[in-house]
């Protein structure tokens, strides 16, 4: 990737904080210059490692003159997968978010179809250039994520320079671990939402050396596991967690965020590698070699109680704002940007504690279609929940209180370890995930295991709790993609017994669903044409 394409923040004083004591934390130089003098000492390696991840990872793309929603990664590319999952819906034009998850039809009970007279590919790829890079969705992930990956190679590049304190090689393995974790997440995110991207590991360098989004994953599992095995020769645990406290903002240590250990760490990586490896294949290819590695993975992946990576809300200065930092916010309350769609509360079981916490049925449905027949809705999301003790509260516009997962969670590892189990016989021990998962939400449900359900049974529970559980944490679309739902209808994929409320106000139970989305994203305009691929790159369009 050419290094001038993209804006990558200066991260000057009070850049980014949450009080005096963060902004002293975070006050540092640009995290792309490798030859900073501020960055040769301990200090000022610690201040750069920092930066360049929440700064130049999550906020490091210019939004000068896109006429933006949002505040942040979180905000729009978290957008993305609950809008394409048809979890919440926009009637606003900015940055496509209005036609992004526009089905190809739908069917009414009365068999009424409605059709969109523009397919979602051609919507997207109008959008795909230069000139149009305010509309253009495949622009924004691309970005960010590259921003990532470059700041932690110009990391590493610096990391043999410094001088340590204490224990030097400790401190220098733990700085490497955090760069390459970052990386494996960067490339994890590229890989799983494009067609082709690029394996770029040298701070600066210029390359055109297009590959397929498998070649992306892998090269991501190799950071991953790059990580483990420096966090896995880590005894020095005084110096690493002294470390690590200065590389987390202070701000994010509560709740599930906090310091790892080397072992929490290693729990992460696995849960990000099974991740990659269930949301880049369809269930109908999934091998029982797959379905092993995922027991492996989630055997040692991410367990109640482990603290893992997150963002969270700040009154100034932060790298997510309380009230258009992320997805969560601009969708909480009755006038947001986004909607909460009917399908989304359709996936919850009656009683369901999370239902009656976080949501409102309004007085009034919203109707306003703008061109999207299935958006109108009953529902939105209620600011700090409505006060059920012991209940998930999914949102919380109060500066420091709404807490966001970057990556994995203990959920996310539960319910891929329940899906492996069920599609390898163990359906009561999966079920008793789904069981476990619920209560640790506060849902109050009965017990599915025990219950004797079929295997066709055990996979609607563990789907619905999926959508329901993992709502807003980034990774929506990839569940929808792989289970075949945005692929044409003919070909085996939408939905049916669709709750749908027309734009007259008419409440459909049955309705059928053709989504009929792209499943791989197309490279950037903004890449491709600054950067046309070399001879013998792989395509940088999605042929389907």
């Amino acid at each position: 990737m050419k290094p001038y394409k993209y804006l990558f923040v200066l991260l000057a004083s009070g850049a980014i904080a949450a009080g005096t004591s963060c902004k002293k934390q975070l006050n540092i130089e640009n995290p792309n210059n490798p030859t900073l003098g501020d960055a040769q000492t301990e200090s000022g390696i610690t201040l750069l490692a920092k930066g360049a991840i929440y700064q130049n990872g999550f906020n490091g793309v210019s939004l000068s003159g896109l006429n933006w929603l949002g505040s942040s990664f979180f905000s729009l590319c978290y957008g993305y997968q609950e809008l394409l999952a048809d979890n919440i819906a926009a009637t606003a034009s900015n940055q496509s978010i209005n036609t992004i998850n526009l089905p190809a039809y739908v069917q009414l009970d009365d068999n009424t179809k409605i059709t969109n007279t523009s397919n979602q590919r051609t919507l997207l790829r109008t959008s795909n250039a230069r000139s149009a890079r305010p509309s253009n969705a495949f622009y924004y992930e691309w970005g960010y994520m590259y921003s990532l990956n470059n700041a932690c190679n110009n990391l590493l590049t610096v990391i043999p320079n410094v001088t340590f304190s204490g224990d030097a090689a400790t401190k220098s393995n733990t700085l490497k671990a955090w760069a390459y974790w970052w990386k494996g997440y960067a490339y994890s995110r590229i890989g799983s939402l494009y067609y082709a991207g690029l394996i770029n590991n040298t701070a600066l360098l210029t390359n055109n050396h297009y590959v397929v989004h498998d070649s992306i994953v892998a090269e991501a599992n190799r950071n991953l596991d790059a990580a483990a095995t420096i966090l896995s020769g880590i005894s020095n645990t005084d110096d690493y967690e002294a470390l690590l406290t200065q590389l987390i903002p202070e701000f994010t240590i509560a709740d599930h965020g906090g310091v790892l250990t080397p072992t929490m760490w290693l729990h992460n990586i696995n849960t990000l590698k099974a991740r990659n490896l269930i949301t880049n294949k369809e269930v109908s290819a999934m091998t029982s070699a797959d379905w092993n590695t995922l027991l492996t993975l989630t055997s040692n992946g991410i367990e109640e109680g482990d603290y893992v990576f997150t963002a969270r809300t700040t009154s100034t200065n932060g790298f997510m704002s309380a009230s258009s930092g992320s997805a969560t916010a601009m969708s909480t309350g009755p006038s947001k940007t986004f909607t909460i769609s009917e399908r989304l509360i359709q996936e919850y079981k009656t009683g369901d504690q999370r239902l009656s916490n976080n949501y409102v049925q309004r007085s009034t449905p919203v109707l306003n279609q703008v061109g999207g027949f299935t958006f109108s809705t009953r529902w939105y999301l209620k600011d700090a929940g409505n006060g059920i003790s012991g209940t998930v509260t999914l949102s919380d516009l109060t500066p420091g209180n709404f807490e966001l997962y970057i990556n994995g969670s203990y959920e996310e590892n539960a319910l891929t370890r329940a899906e492996a189990l069920i599609y390898t016989g163990s359906i009561e021990q999966g079920l008793a995930l789904i069981d476990a998962v619920r209560a640790y939400q506060g849902a109050d449900l009965p017990a599915v295991a025990g219950t004797g359900l079929s295997l066709d049974a055990a996979k609607e529970e563990l789907r619905r709790e999926r959508r329901v559980a993992l709502v807003f944490r980034g990774t929506a679309f990839y569940d929808a993609r792989r289970w075949g739902v945005i692929k044409d209808v003919s070909a085996g994929g939408g939905r049916s017994n669709a709750v749908v409320l027309t734009s007259a106000g008419v409440l459909n139970t049955h309705a059928i669903i053709n989504y009929n989305f792209l499943s791989y994203w197309d490279v950037p305009a903004d890449e491709t044409e600054l950067n046309a691929p070399d001879a013998t790159s792989a395509a940088v369009t999605n042929p389907n």
